[in-house]
């Protein structure tokens, strides 16, 4: 069975902390691919500051030479909200027989509860956590309940089921943060070696990130 990580996010810009992520869990994982998707209208966040077609063009750029990597526009395309249910529906149906294993930070599990549909997630994707090494997993309310019931440390069931699991993996966690990279950019400051030369590239050609005047 094909094992699918998704790793969504605005990428506004995407950086070396997101890239990684991606590729220690694409080899610790064994995963057969990572499909990066660029949110389109996400319900839970402030509008993007640059262009769905910048971002998807620094994620095409950022990943264009490592093996395992693809873009997914799939979001940038739907018009309307992007709901990470709807989104890993669309996946599903694209993908049916593949285990999909939806990538995602602590801070956005410690959330989970208040996704729109949350509890539909399971059936249709893994839940990867990653995290930084040290963390404990919550013990109890629903989230603790939901770890009881879904939670593995086995590899290997990620590759036995196509969904229903939750697997918490450390991670390397680079200190970068997309909201600083911007404010750097925007003081007129450079963002080399936070990102790949590519990505600098567009940034500097496109002059999304600089304060306007």
């Amino acid at each position: 069975m094909t094992t699918i990580g998704i790793f969504g996010g605005t990428f506004d810009p995407i950086h070396f902390g997101h890239l990684r992520t991606a590729l220690e869990l694409l080899q610790a994982l064994r995963l057969n691919e990572i499909r990066f998707l660029p949110a389109g209208n996400p319900p839970h966040r402030e509008t993007t500051v640059a262009s769905a077609a910048e971002r998807l063009a620094m994620v095409r750029a950022a990943i264009r030479d490592q093996s395992g990597f693809k873009v997914d526009d799939r979001e940038i395309r739907r018009e309307g909200l992007s709901y990470s249910v709807d989104t890993m529906r669309s996946l599903r149906t694209d993908f049916p027989e593949s285990s999909l294993c939806l990538i995602v930070g602590m801070d956005a599990f410690l959330g989970l509860t208040k996704w729109y549909r949350w509890r539909e997630l399971l059936e249709l994707t893994h839940l990867v956590v990653a995290h930084r090494p040290g963390w404990r997993a919550p013990a109890m309310g629903l989230l603790g309940e939901l770890l009881v019931d879904r939670g593995t440390s086995r590899i290997d069931d990620l590759h036995e089921a196509h969904a229903g699991r939750i697997l918490i993996h450390a991670v390397t966690q680079l200190e970068i943060s997309s909201t600083e990279v911007r404010k750097l950019i925007g003081a007129g400051r450079d963002p080399r070696y936070l990102m790949p030369e590519e990505v600098r590239g567009i940034i500097e050609e496109s002059g999304c990130y600089r304060t306007k005047k």
